[in-house]
């Protein structure tokens, strides 16, 4: 059984903790040092200064294409406002506060140097709070960002018993760092959906910090179908006895796309309950998905029941999916605990099937992976932007046929429906 420690932040001057490299001295007072074994005991600051430069040699950012993004880690920020566009929503408002704000850095603070630089950088939050225990919808959309280097701070904070789904929109141009704090009070019921459908130039990263309360239900939804670099980390702290957490996340990346998500569920009070489910399809050359799926379950959590597991479907050659599932457990009393992935090509036999029954292979495919991400999308609960998602799933995989044609009729092939001569 380990027991998390805190580490206390340095000053620029100082330089670096050991913590702060990922080590730490025996706790049983040996000499030496040893690597942090547990995800509680990681090294937090909301200063940018407290964190060593970034080498890419890093286990939090061994996937990531560091160079890509160094203006948003290591650069200065632009953390002014922003303008926003929303829905009039009874029982959701929003409002632009200062730093000084209580609830600034109550659901979570950056265990990396890009969510640091966020944090130091912005100048106000942009606060949505959620009042009421009727269901409501509400989005918000950002799509003129720019593209200057930007940093940002938005709070979601979900009063005791309201229930409401937030979509948060993202198109357009983005040098964009940011956090994100999600706050559910007791028995609230708040889904979250953020979808990423930014220019194909864009760089995104981003932590979402959820802290849930008593008996109350987060569903997390990330949609990713657009970017250059996109980094999108939800961390979900259960500290209230009875608490529930839904992350599921579905992800499309093209040619030259780097698409990442690295989750964290904390099991921290007794009787929770998580549940992790992320798809994506990748095609083209240089395609690139991670996800890293870390579980961790406290000494306080008896009774946790939690499950996480990825499926990655690689469409073409030249692409590549990691996936890394990890589960620590501190005690021994629980319900339940596993995890799972994988990665593949199609199912020969479900294509054989389809085209058995008159569908042509370029359409077989489509429903296929059409199929495999319905599952994330479906659950999300707002029948507009089901539809739009699945019709720009549909549009990214008719682009892909289309290309695939052409290759094909360059090189003196006819395409797979054509029909004899």
């Amino acid at each position: 059984m380990s027991t998390a420690t805190t580490p206390t932040p340095t000053t620029a001057a100082s330089g670096p903790t050991s913590e702060q490299h990922g080590i730490k001295k025996h706790t049983d007072g040996g000499w030496g040092l040893v690597p942090i074994q547990t995800r509680s005991e990681r090294f937090h600051s909301t200063n940018v200064e407290d964190f060593p430069a970034i080498t890419g040699r890093e286990a939090t950012w061994k996937y990531t294409p560091v160079a890509r993004i160094a203006e948003l880690t290591s650069g200065e920020l632009d953390g002014s406002p922003y303008e926003v566009t929303t829905t009039d929503t009874a029982g959701v408002s929003i409002a632009w506060v200062d730093r000084d704000d209580v609830r600034i850095g109550g659901a979570g603070k950056p265990e990396e140097r890009a969510s640091a630089n966020a944090w130091t950088s912005f100048e106000k939050a942009l606060v949505i709070s959620v009042t009421g225990e009727d269901d409501k919808e509400f989005t918000l959309t950002r799509s003129e960002l720019g593209q200057g280097a930007r940093g940002a701070h938005t709070i979601i904070e979900a009063a005791p018993f309201s229930r409401a789904t937030l979509i948060l929109q993202n198109s357009g141009a983005a040098h964009l760092t940011e956090n994100v704090e999600i706050v559910l009070g007791e028995s609230s019921a708040l889904t979250v959906v953020t979808v990423q459908e930014w220019d194909d130039d864009a760089l995104h990263v981003a932590t979402h910090f959820a802290s849930i309360g008593r008996d109350a239900l987060l569903k997390h939804i990330a949609v990713t179908l657009g970017g250059g670099v996109v980094r999108l980390n939800p961390a979900a702290h259960l500290v209230g006895a009875g608490s529930d957490a839904e992350l599921l996340g579905a992800y499309f990346a093209d040619a030259g796309q780097h698409l990442e998500q690295q989750v964290y569920v904390f099991h921290d009070a007794p009787h929770t309950r998580s549940r992790v489910t992320y798809k994506g399809a990748l095609q083209g050359e240089g395609a690139r998905t991670v996800w890293v799926g870390d579980v961790l379950i406290g000494p306080k959590a008896v009774g946790t029941d939690t499950y996480e597991q990825n499926r990655n479907l690689v469409l073409t050659d030249g692409a590549r999916a990691d996936s890394v599932p990890n589960l620590e457990i501190e005690t021994g009393d629980i319900l339940g605990a596993g995890h799972a992935s994988a990665t593949g090509r199609f199912d020969d036999e479900q294509l054989f099937y389809l085209q058995s029954r008159g569908i042509t292979e370029d359409e077989a495919r489509r429903l296929v992976v059409r199929g495999f991400l319905a599952e994330i999308v479906q659950k999300i609960g707002s029948p507009a932007l089901q539809e739009r998602l699945t019709a720009a799933i549909e549009a990214e995989l008719t682009a892909l046929a289309s290309s695939q044609d052409g290759d094909a009729q360059a090189a003196g092939i006819e395409p797979a429906d054509a029909g004899e001569k």
